[in-house]
């Protein structure tokens, strides 16, 4: 499935669980900048095991929640980030051109 790819792009080393470590990786590579704590406040929002780490049903959960409430002003203001290359509050030609196909 879509879920079990996308997963797996956030397990690094294949071992079934997303580590802060895996999530802050892939998080940068979306344009985002998570601090530490913040990383570890996505994880223990799904961490139902309490092990530190998200594994595959914990990861589904935490999709279910974001699309149940894609449209809230703070997914709104992570999308404009990923566009807002440099964090300047605005999007530029050159920025948009960057993330268009």
């Amino acid at each position: 499935s879509e879920y079990k790819e996308a997963f797996s792009l956030f397990d690094k080393d294949g071992d079934g669980q997303i580590t802060t470590k895996e999530l802050g990786t892939v998080m940068r590579s979306l344009g985002q900048n998570p601090s530490e704590s913040e990383l570890q406040d996505m994880i223990n929002e799904v961490d139902a095991d309490n092990n530190g780490t998200i594994d595959f049903p914990e990861f589904l959960t935490m999709m279910a929640r974001k699309m149940k409430d894609t449209d809230s002003e703070e997914e709104i203001r992570e999308a404009f980030k990923v566009f807002d290359r440099d964090n300047n509050g605005f999007i530029s030609a050159a920025e948009l051109r960057h993330v268009m196909p």
